[in-house]
């Protein structure tokens, strides 16, 4: 079995997908130049500082620009993708540090806003983009250490050593570094968990659908039945009042045979919910949910044994009666993952062992196939796991020639939303590589958690 679970890309799960309205950049840039205008003028005007107004009103002057262009060229309801995002970001960080080499520079009060972008790009872009961000910074607050216009402060009034002014280069990359490592990092995870949740209710979605889907069927033929009914009814009196050598004998005939085609379309529609748990409402023994989540994924090429057996608390073998659980799309979507897995890379046998007892209810997925890899072993369950790692590519492509079809990237979602899943069941997994080869899942649920009592018809 494979290290990592593959789960369909969907629509709003791709990475490079918008991260940020244009509207909510372009409105925090316009609020930093009116913040940056206000300061000039204060600080040239009302603090008699002497400033090089000119050149410092052109640099914020290209913020404006660059906002009524970026308005101008697109719509400002429009997502920025990961990349364009980056870029806008880092034009407002060199702005920024033009800004302040042409006004003090790292003694500006305000020089603490350089790491405004990073902040920004360590709360909604990638990892990536947020070191990237960081380092610019560094360069950027190490250029505004040696290279800067004095502030004009009156003689004798204010003095800052240059120790102070290390410390602060210090204390600004050190905080550059701080949010592109940790809170990029603790962005990333909350984001990637709110991905996989989203994919998780969206493949549970589906399983309720394909359930309701059974029920729908069921009723459709029921109401159909008795109009096909009569039809044949009167299909056969016409037949019987039409002479052999009648033209319209054989439409009649054919007429006959395609009414009761339908009507045996409509049984096997009625019989296939209650065979395989389409009803709600249907109770059937645990051995039959497992069976019904394996049967979609069996392959001629691969032996799949299923057994089944109760055992009392002891371990000896009893004659413990078989629960009976209701049909659950969680674990119905959640066992069909594992064991399409365990074919998928098993060389020739998977082994599912079914045992119950008065308290739990276990279930073990063993595969002939590779393992699991060690290095991801106990990290199994983390969304995203493989995009997200270096190491785990690493894995994937160490895999490849063990597939038996291609089946795309591995988003790493799948493992977690059927532990999630299964959780939910009251079902707690865990995963191993056995002794003699292969990968071992294996789900111990309490049995009253599961069982249901058998109500009379």
């Amino acid at each position: 079995m494979s290290s990592t679970f593959r789960l369909e890309p969907e629509v709003g799960l791709h990475p490079d997908q918008g991260r940020v309205r244009l509207r909510t950049l372009v409105f925090i840039r316009w609020m930093a130049i009116c913040g940056q205008t206000a300061a000039l003028l204060i600080a040239h005007f009302g603090l008699g500082l002497e400033l090089p107004l000119v050149a410092a009103f052109l640099v914020v002057l290209t913020s404006g620009v660059l906002n009524i262009a970026q308005v101008a060229t697109r719509p400002a309801s429009s997502w920025l993708r990961n990349k364009e995002a980056t870029m806008a970001l880092a034009f407002d960080l060199i702005q920024i540090s033009v800004l302040l080499s042409l006004t003090g520079g790292l003694t500006n009060p305000f020089s603490i806003l350089i790491l405004g972008p990073v902040t920004v790009s360590a709360s909604i872009l990638t990892r990536r983009s947020t070191i990237c961000l960081s380092i610019l910074a560094i360069v950027a607050v190490t250029a505004d250490v040696f290279f800067y216009l004095p502030l004009p402060w009156p003689e004798g009034s204010f003095f800052l050593h240059s120790l102070y002014l290390y410390g602060l280069w210090a204390a600004l990359v050190f905080t550059a570094i701080f949010l592109a490592v940790y809170v990029s990092s603790l962005t990333e995870e909350a984001r990637s968990m709110g991905m996989a949740l989203v994919a998780s209710q969206m493949a549970l979605a589906r399983e309720q659908k394909l359930s309701a889907l059974g029920g729908l069927a069921a009723a459709a033929a029921h109401e159909l039945g008795s109009p096909l009914g009569t039809m044949l009814v009167v299909a056969k009196e016409m037949k019987e009042e039409l002479p052999p050598d009648d033209i319209y004998l054989p439409d009649v005939e054919l007429l006959i045979s395609e009414i009761i085609r339908c009507r045996e379309i409509l049984q096997n529609l009625a019989a296939w919910p209650e065979e395989d748990g389409g009803d709600p409402y249907n109770f059937m023994p645990i051995q039959s949910l497992v069976e019904a989540a394996v049967a979609p994924y069996e392959k001629l090429d691969i032996q799949t044994v299923i057994e089944a057996k109760s055992r009392d608390d002891s371990g000896e073998g009893t004659s413990i009666e078989h629960p009976m659980v209701e049909r659950s799309p969680e674990i119905l979507h959640s066992l069909g993952l594992f064991a399409q897995n365990a074919i998928q890379f098993a060389k020739e046998k998977v082994d599912i062992s079914l045992v119950w007892d008065k308290r739990t209810i276990t279930l073990t997925i063993h595969d002939d196939g590779p393992g699991f890899d060690p290095q991801v072993l106990g990290r199994l369950g983390d969304p995203l796991l493989s995009n997200r790692e270096h190491a785990q590519k690493a894995v994937v492509q160490k895999n490849l020639d063990r597939r038996k079809e291609e089946d795309g990237d591995h988003m790493g979602l799948g493992v977690f939303i059927a532990t999630t899943l299964l959780s939910h069941t009251g079902g707690k997994v865990t995963y191993s590589n056995h002794e003699v080869g292969g990968a071992v899942v294996n789900i111990v649920w309490p049995r009253h958690r599961l069982e249901v009592a058998t109500q009379p018809v």
